[in-house]
């Protein structure tokens, strides 16, 4: 009885010294999304999603700490520990799922297709044949593109954030980008640079998102999801989303 109860001190004692300590809470983020997430004036990040990652952290008695990070690079970051979580309008792929685990859902990301006015563009392989698009690495619109588009004559091009690619769009090196549709209409269509720019067919759609983590860190998602329900539960998300969009980016 002695040797077992020893066996379990020690026990009790190696488990307690491996236990992860949630204090801190690194979240990786591209702040290139507006209004998901980007930098202010006074360089300060900005968005839903910081105000998500903010609230979360709250609810959990957790220090936020966020980590600037290519989109890319994002998963690679994540198992390297460089962060401890993606908040950064990461859609839930059956690709990245076999790499990282998610937390429940956060909000849709449909995608679109932006293009000038009057380009009579369309989200096609043929309307598109000859042309340049412009996507951001890393994202899913990067792998659709590449894998629909790009084998049929469409000259798919790759940047390192959003930004690079309206700044393209709007010089005239581009002619169309495909990103999210939320973040194509209140960040840039919905503002001075997009002027002249428009939606270009219909939605194409996409996996919803949410927070990346790694597969090992179970109690995290854990915390985070019951703080994500809590949320919606009690109308606080909706008192975020408010801020931002004038619709339900949650939906169904």
């Amino acid at each position: 009885m002695k040797k077992l109860a020893l066996f379990m001190a020690i026990l009790a004692i190696a488990t307690s010294a491996f236990a992860k300590d949630w204090s801190t809470i690194r979240f990786g983020v591209d702040a290139s999304y507006p209004p998901f997430e980007s930098k202010a004036a006074d360089g300060k990040l900005v968005g839903f999603d910081i105000d998500l990652g903010n609230e979360i952290c709250k609810r959990l008695n957790a220090k936020c700490v966020w980590v600037e990070q290519d989109f890319d690079g994002m998963i690679p970051g994540l198992k390297a520990k460089k962060f401890d979580g993606v908040l950064s309008s990461m859609s839930m792929t059956p690709q990245r799922k076999e790499q990282i685990a998610f937390s429940s859902k956060l909000f849709n990301t449909p995608t679109r297709l932006v293009a000038k006015k009057g380009s009579n563009l369309l989200p096609t392989a043929d309307s598109l044949k000859g042309k340049s698009v412009g996507v951001e690495q890393g994202t899913i619109q990067e792998t659709y593109a590449k894998k629909n588009w790009a084998p049929k004559g469409v000259n798919v091009v790759p940047y390192q954030n959003q930004d690079q690619v309206y700044a393209d769009l709007m010089s005239g090196r581009l002619d169309a980008a495909l990103q999210d549709a939320v973040q194509a209409e209140m960040g840039f269509l919905k503002t001075p640079r997009g002027t002249g720019f428009q939606f270009a067919g219909e939605e194409i759609p996409s996996d919803a998102a949410g927070i990346g983590l790694r597969k090992e860190d179970t109690d995290l998602k854990e915390k985070i999801d019951k703080a994500i329900a809590d949320m919606i539960k009690d109308g606080t998300y909706k008192k975020i989303e408010s801020k931002y969009f004038d619709f339900d980016v949650y939906g169904s």
